[in-house]
């Protein structure tokens, strides 16, 4: 019986042992992701470190993540702390376009690193940089039409965390979306000018409730939680941004218009040599499934319709062909 039971222990060993080669042919680079803000917003940042979690847990893959905290004078060094340790640097948020551009900069004193810039576009600047933008506007349409066909004032707004291109080009979108399902329908912004200030998206999005608005549209990052707290405070509604947000108040929250970040970090990291492309600008859109609009998940309360959800659909059908061209305010 002994010698049976060391038998199958052998062969138990022996089998756990071949499946450690293959386990180990998909092998990953170590990334570092740098955010001008901080984690917790439950959106855009936390959206890209989902992303190398999923690797970290997946694969292995050595992972970390620097907060700048909103403080422009540490995006620089950031970047360079990361870029001694880590074979891939993502450099996450628009602001850090100064810091990777200038001559002589990060990307040069790196050429072995290969780095990333989430959500702007930068090309010329060195053949270890690749960036990802996305097409917010095409899933702001979507989110500006459902909000202009569920208002009943004829009013609807949008809290941007600041004016910049970046942020205009989801308000662009929206204001078309909502033109295309009613070209009466107002449609009113305010900028809060932060993205980690919840007391100052409330004010925003209580003076946008107090003037006729129904529903607003958050595009603040952290900030934009004062935008759902606010329209539980007076009765509203609110649509989220970059992640599925409807958890967080399924009662005022119709909607997010999800923009998959970490799904495109994700997707880099784990095919490097395939789809890192070498100082080129890639656009993640709604064809390839980056950009898109959810509802929560079906036990939560549905302020969409089927019936209306059957229409974005037929919306993100003719966005995706062609048909229905979106306006940015990207450049």
């Amino acid at each position: 019986m002994k010698k049976l039971v060391a038998l199958f222990l052998s062969l138990v060993l022996l089998s756990a042992m071949a499946v450690v080669p293959a386990l180990a042919e998909q092998t990953t680079p170590s990334i570092c992701i740098v955010v001008a803000g901080t984690l917790g917003d439950r959106s855009f940042y936390d959206s890209a470190k989902e992303g190398i979690d999923r690797l970290a847990t997946e694969y292995g893959t050595v992972t970390n993540v620097i907060e700048c905290k909103e403080d422009a004078s540490l995006y620089e060094s950031a970047l360079f702390d990361a870029a001694e340790s880590y074979d891939i640097v993502a450099a996450v948020g628009w602001q850090f376009w100064d810091a990777l551009a200038t001559p002589d900069g990060v990307v040069s004193a790196f050429p072995d690193v290969k780095f990333l810039f989430i959500d702007n576009g930068l090309d010329g600047v060195g053949d270890n940089l690749m960036s990802i933008i996305y097409t917010q506007n095409e899933g702001s349409f979507l989110v500006g039409y459902i909000a202009a066909k569920l208002s009943k004032t004829g009013k609807i707004g949008a809290v941007g965390g600041d004016n910049s291109d970046t942020i205009n080009d989801f308000l662009v979108g929206y204001e078309a979306g909502a033109k295309y399902a009613n070209p009466d329908v107002t449609v009113e912004t305010q900028y809060a000018l932060s993205f980690e200030d919840p007391a100052k998206g409330k004010e925003c999005a209580l003076a946008l409730y107090s003037g006729g608005c129904d529903i607003v549209y958050q595009v603040a990052g952290k900030t934009g939680e004062g935008v759902f707290e606010a329209a539980a405070q007076t009765g509203n509604l609110a649509i989220g941004v970059d992640g599925d947000q409807k958890y967080i108040n399924p009662d005022v929250i119709i909607c997010s218009m999800v923009k998959r970040v970490g799904d495109s970090i994700y997707d880099v990291v784990l095919d490097v040599d395939g789809k890192f492309q070498p100082g080129a600008i890639w656009a993640a859109d709604m064809a390839s499934g980056y950009i898109d609009v959810v509802y929560g998940t079906d036990d939560m309360t549905q302020q969409v319709s089927d019936e209306l959800k059957a229409e974005v659909e037929e919306l993100k059908t003719k966005i995706i062909s062609g048909e229905i061209t979106v306006p940015t305010a990207l450049q």
